[in-house]
């Protein structure tokens, strides 16, 4: 009789799971209570996307006359036509992975789902019945969603979350994006080049404040938004909103997460600024609700992530968790769900496959694009490594310079001694994709020698690691 797995959660860490337990031949029921895809594909990554392919496409409309075209008229952005495009792409890819679930022979049970046991789901419709489902193995997957803050209370038509900025049919005058994180800095890009006044408010001392965020990109991101004439707040917070005929007022304050003497002058003293909008990007919450996870006796942390162990098992035996119901203590990307779906779905069938979180790249596609892997030069350091680093500016490759995409530079961070690649971070056009090169270089243990002497071609982007790779 095969293994029987219920997936609870149908996005990038859920599907991947229920597809891979499937192909090895278990009995798999997936339960998803929304849209197939999750977050990723329906109000995340691939929304997202969309939207910031729409802003570049009308960026370099803008900019036809820099490559000897002409143009009649200004390029103007139709919302309501981005929207529906937006929605076409999500509901295209969804409709892939319905027929992933037919041809896989995955059961689709529509509900919300509550762990009894490794061995049954209750699975509560929208009209209310309850499907038992019996099984041998879960795997919870049901990922986070957006925080509300008392500062920010969310209306949904001034104050909104990042997944109601992406239903947005109209193009804000002022916009206030409270959080100068991957989301944050993501929309503050793709709004101002449809035509927003924007204005980024980020408690901490930089954009993208995020540990495996290198802050020499950090640096670039922040001058190329001031060039771009988006405005930055750092070191400060919204302490409360106000909404009158329209007009969201937001009293900004010192940051209070951090020491003051690390806090300017500047900052230091309260502002009000207006918005006809505001887009609260920050933190996630895990969607725990109803999952009964008290009940069956699973552990959480203080904040309600689930633990697991390195098997991506729970403390009940049979129960694995993956993706962002994990929380900030793994990884919460997409990708990385994918990852740990692979290893749940083996584990689940009896193998005892660890999950690896050294080499895990990340992509945030603002404006320029930001993308690492591995090591920044601050971790090496603290990690009390002594290390050799490179940069090599975008503006010196040829290929760059007849694309007219001259911002960006290639960082490598290696260890002095021996060479051996220990960090890449790109900004710059198609740093996102670019990163693979240098992930696979981490995965495969490579020095920068190993890069020096890797042949690129001519004329590509991908040159510039090579060329900083020389530079070691």
């Amino acid at each position: 009789m095969p293994t029987r797995i219920t997936v609870i959660g149908a996005g990038p860490g859920g599907y991947t799971a229920a597809f891979e337990a499937a192909k090895a031949g278990a009995e798999v029921t997936l339960v998803e209570s929304t849209w197939l895809g999750g977050t990723c594909l329906n109000c995340g990554c691939i929304p997202t996307k969309t939207l910031k392919a729409s802003a570049e496409a009308l960026e370099n409309i803008r900019r036809a006359a820099e490559f000897g075209l002409s143009s009649a008229g200004d390029a103007t952005v139709d919302m309501p036509a981005v929207v529906a495009r937006k929605r076409k792409v999500t509901e295209t890819l969804a409709s892939g992975l319905e027929k992933s679930c037919a041809k896989l022979k995955v059961a689709l049970a529509r509900g919300r789902g509550r762990v009894v046991s490794a061995s049954l789901v209750k699975v509560t419709r929208q009209d209310g019945s309850v499907l038992d489902i019996a099984g041998d193995r879960v795997i919870i997957a049901t990922g986070s969603s957006t925080l509300n803050l008392p500062s920010l209370p969310i209306d949904h038509t001034h104050i909104l979350t990042s997944d109601d900025a992406l239903e947005i049919t109209h193009v804000p005058a002022r916009l206030l994006v409270v959080g100068g994180g991957v989301v944050g800095t993501e929309l503050a890009f793709i709004f101002r080049a449809f035509g927003s006044q924007v204005t980024v408010v980020e408690g901490q001392t930089r954009l993208l404040p995020v540990p495996s965020v290198d802050e020499d990109m950090s640096r670039l991101l922040l001058r190329e938004m001031k060039k771009k004439g988006i405005g930055v707040e750092l070191c400060r917070t919204v302490n409360s909103t106000t909404v009158e005929n329209g007009v969201v007022r937001a009293h900004l304050g010192p940051s209070p997460f951090l020491p003051p003497e690390s806090i300017p002058a500047s900052a230091k003293q309260e502002a009000i600024l207006e918005a006809d909008a505001v887009f609260v990007t920050v933190g996630r919450v895990p969607n725990t609700e109803g999952l009964g996870l008290a009940e069956a006796g699973i552990a959480t942390d203080r904040r309600g992530y689930i633990e697991a162990d390195e098997y991506l098992e729970t403390n009940v035996p049979g129960i694995y968790a993956i993706g962002d119901i994990l929380g900030p203590a793994r990884i919460m990307l997409a990708h990385m769900a994918v990852a740990e779906a692979h290893v749940a779905a083996a584990n689940c069938l009896g193998a005892r496959r660890c999950i690896s979180y050294d080499v895990v790249p990340s992509g945030i596609f603002s404006s320029p694009e930001v993308a690492d892997v591995g090591l920044t030069e601050a971790q090496a350091k603290a990690a009390g490594m002594e290390v050799a680093v490179a940069q090599f500016q975008f503006r010196e490759l040829g290929k760059a310079q007849a694309m007219g995409e001259l911002p960006g530079v290639f960082k490598l961070v290696a260890d002095k001694a021996t060479g051996k690649l220990l960090g890449a971070h790109i900004a710059g056009a198609h740093a996102t994709d670019l990163i693979a090169e240098a992930a696979l270089a981490l995965q495969m243990g490579a020095t920068v020698k190993d890069l020096a002497g890797t042949i690129h071609a001519h004329p590509t982007l991908a040159e510039g690691i090579f060329e900083a790779a020389h530079l070691i």
